[in-house]
């Protein structure tokens, strides 16, 4: 097994997307950032089916920096949903979307 993983989150914003991006990189937590434009996201949000326009980040890491690169994601996101349920590595998305469909 490899300790290579593939991280897939998103941004409210070009710009918010683009200083996750460079966060990671500079800090050594990923190898390489795609930024994939103007994505829509379907969700249930307080009850609700909602969308909205957003930008699809491609994170290149390892399994020893796939946690701070988590933590350091969520500190960029204006809203707690974003940074709590948005990430998910090739080996942990089928618990984390788990967790998150069910609530």
């Amino acid at each position: 097994m490899t300790d290579k993983r593939i991280v897939l989150s998103t941004a409210g914003s070009e710009d918010e997307a683009r200083k996750i991006a460079r966060h990671l990189v500079e800090h050594r937590l990923a190898a390489c950032v795609n930024i994939i434009p103007r994505i829509e996201s379907v969700y249930r949000w307080q009850g609700k089916v909602e969308s909205s326009g957003e930008w699809l980040l491609l994170i290149k890491t390892t399994a020893e920096r796939f946690p701070p690169s988590v933590t350091r994601c969520g500190n960029f996101t204006p809203t707690n949903c974003r940074s709590a349920s948005r990430l998910a590595s090739t080996t942990a998305a089928r618990s984390i979307w788990n967790g998150f469909i069910v609530r």
